[in-house]
């Protein structure tokens, strides 16, 4: 039994009502008989093509108050050569390399290509999961329908705030409510895609990695084997619908280890374009000695920044301004001396220079000198100084830094508040004052665990406050959709800053939110002091409405072959299977199948991560029933649907 996509099947239902014109006894299209009825028009064919509600809704283009009729596009969903008649196809007389559907020999365009590029991947996240084998790749050409079903905005349930005073049913929406979404995060995103479309000013993202096959994988939860190809797709689906939610000045920020950085970067550059790109920064994400060795760099971490549109946005990394970081020297001024204290100031300069600890006399162009120390707390310098001693120390009080680089021989400074990176590609302490220090993994866990919750590789907050504080202002948005432990939320939420976090894994409920709940309570840990955080705050806690819930709890829960085959007479007569699925194949094979392979299989038919409520649907007896008053008008106020 051959299985076809929704659209597949229905054109075929289409031309049935022309006989046996276009399909054949045996349910095989008639390439050369359609193909010349549609080159000709044929006015029949057209019209039942036209008047169809499905086709033309995917296939009919309205351009200038005309009606046009996208016949290129319609035929490639008919390109694969199991639904012709005759077998051929696109590629019936030449293989090749092909960039844009064209062989590369005929143009001179190369893009980044991969298997399975032209395909959504949902991407499950459940850490039972040891490959990709039961996983879907849904064809954007001949799954377009089971696609756009699969983007259409879910219902939530479960919605509860959770504030000072604790937590409890929510049936409203607050425009600027923090939220925390609990599903698949691609789905989760098409969700929230109308609300928040232009609206995100940062989006930091710290997903599973690609890992090698040849070397172990990380410590994640995360499902981090898969294939690279696979990785790819599914990162792709991701990055496409952030490119949509991110502001005209947005900016997204992924990180990522060794094995990916490259891939991920090509694939940004894709997606973002390469005009966009920003820097690589690296980050020391541990202390840990077996982490590190001069052979290897698996201490480090890459994160790849990119702006949505660089000619549009503010210049936020590595530019001069009176807010950022800006030379402190001017040639136009008289030689001042000036005392700097202890801590103020940060050398980057090489070895041979000077001495350890000895700073007497070492020359610098711009007449700059370190002049003497004066003692063991501060330094006195000599130079064009654009600043007086008094705004020097008013600055210092107020945390400006300074820098000495040897490579542009000047002396830069970098204002606590300002919306600027230093100029730097490492982010390290060797070029932040006090309130900027960055803490590696160990300092995460060990907070986490005097929190009493445990994670692995838990991001720091001062990695995040840094990047935050760099990027946004107070009351933007931050979105993270791997969100993990809640890293990026917590450091939002203390920094004045709304945010978006989604998560899948069923940690959710026992970290995420425990630690934001936490937060809320005031505790003290990380960041907390250098903000003077007090506590206070609230989100909203919601999750994706799983269409087929119930019943995957009956097959979860039969106890024998007899109770699990009535579960799936049931379930044949209501559930949307997946399209791929054959029932007459299972039904012919299920006797020679133990209790728990029956299971399993019909838990994959099910597909469960996809198959959640349509809002659309948020009205049908049936589903109306499943959802309490409040979660249905809470639907209705995040949809701006009520009344």
């Amino acid at each position: 039994m051959d299985v076809d996509s929704k659209i597949i099947t229905h054109v075929k239902e289409v031309l049935n009502k022309f006989k046996d014109r276009y399909v054949n006894d045996n349910g095989a299209l008639k390439r050369s008989k359609l193909i010349e009825d549609l080159d000709n028009f044929d006015k029949n064919l057209m019209t039942e093509l036209f008047n169809d509600d499905l086709i033309h809704k995917n296939y009919v283009e309205r351009i200038d108050n005309i009606e046009v009729f996208k016949l290129n596009k319609f035929l490639e969903i008919l390109q694969y050569k199991e639904f012709w008649e005759d077998s051929y196809t696109k590629y019936s007389n030449k293989i090749g390399l092909t960039v844009g559907n064209k062989f590369i020999d005929d143009s001179s365009d190369v893009v980044l290509d991969f298997p399975f590029k032209d395909t959504v991947f949902k991407g499950n996240m459940k850490d039972e999961k040891e490959d990709d084998s039961d996983e879907p790749f849904l064809n954007e050409t001949i799954a377009k329908e089971e696609i756009d079903e699969l983007f259409e905005p879910k219902i939530f349930k479960n919605v509860k705030r959770f504030n000072t005073s604790g937590e409890k049913r929510e049936n409203h929406f607050i425009d600027g409510d923090n939220l925390i979404v609990k599903g698949n995060n691609l789905i989760s995103l098409y969700s929230i895609k109308e609300r928040y479309a232009g609206k995100i000013k940062l989006i930091y993202l710290d997903p599973p990695y690609y890992f090698d096959e040849t070397k172990p994988s990380d410590a994640f939860t995360y499902n981090s084997n898969f294939k690279l190809s696979t990785w790819l797709t599914f990162m792709k689906n991701r990055l496409e619908i952030s490119k949509s939610l991110l502001s005209d000045n947005g900016v997204i920020i992924v990180s990522i280890g060794e094995d990916g950085q490259s891939y991920l970067k090509m694939l940004m550059d894709n997606v973002f374009g390469r005009k966009n790109f920003v820097e690589t920064f690296l980050w020391k994400n541990t202390d840990n000695a077996d982490s590190i060795s001069n052979k290897s760099r698996s201490g480090i971490e890459y994160l790849h920044a990119f702006e949505m549109n660089k000619d549009y946005s503010k210049k936020w990394i590595g530019k001069e301004s009176a807010n950022g970081d800006a030379p402190l020297l001017n040639n136009g001024n008289g030689i001042t001396r000036k005392l700097f204290p202890k801590g103020s100031i940060k050398f980057k300069i090489p070895d041979g220079k000077y001495e350890k600890g000895q700073y007497d006399s070492v020359k610098l162009l711009n007449s700059f000198n370190i002049k003497n120390r004066v003692n063991d707390r501060d330094i006195e310098l000599e130079g064009h100084f654009k600043w007086s001693q008094q705004t020097i120390m008013k600055e210092i009080k107020n945390e400006t830094y300074f820098l000495v680089k040897s490579e542009k021989f000047s002396i830069r400074f970098q204002r606590r508040n300002a919306t600027f990176m230093a100029p730097e590609k490492w982010i390290d302490n060797r070029y932040l004052s006090k309130i900027f220090k960055i803490g590696t993994n160990e300092d995460a866990t060990s907070h986490l665990k005097k929190l009493n919750l445990n994670f692995s590789n838990p991001k720091p907050e001062t990695l995040l406050s840094f990047l935050i504080r760099a990027v946004t202002d107070e009351n933007e948005y931050i979105l993270d959709f791997f969100m993990g432990s809640a890293t990026t939320q917590a450091t939002a939420m203390k920094m004045n800053r709304k945010f978006i976090g989604m998560e899948q894994m069923d940690y959710i409920n026992t970290i995420s939110v425990p630690r934001l709940q936490k937060v809320i309570e005031g505790e003290q840990g990380e960041i907390s002091k250098d903000v003077n955080w007090q506590g206070g705050g609230s989100f909203i806690y919601a999750e994706l409405m799983e269409k087929n819930q119930g019943y995957l709890n009956d097959v979860i829960n039969s106890k024998t072959l007899k109770e699990l085959d009535s579960v799936y007479e049931r379930m044949k007569n209501i559930v949307d299977f997946d399209f791929r699925v054959d029932l007459d194949k299972y039904e012919d094979t299920k006797n020679e199948l133990s209790l728990e392979s029956r299971k399993d299989k019909l838990e994959k038919m099910l597909d469960k991560n996809q198959l959640y409520y349509n809002y659309n649907n948020i009205d049908d007896k049936n589903v109306r029933d499943l959802l309490s008053d409040s979660d249905y008008e809470f639907n209705k106020s995040f949809y701006n649907k009520g009344e």
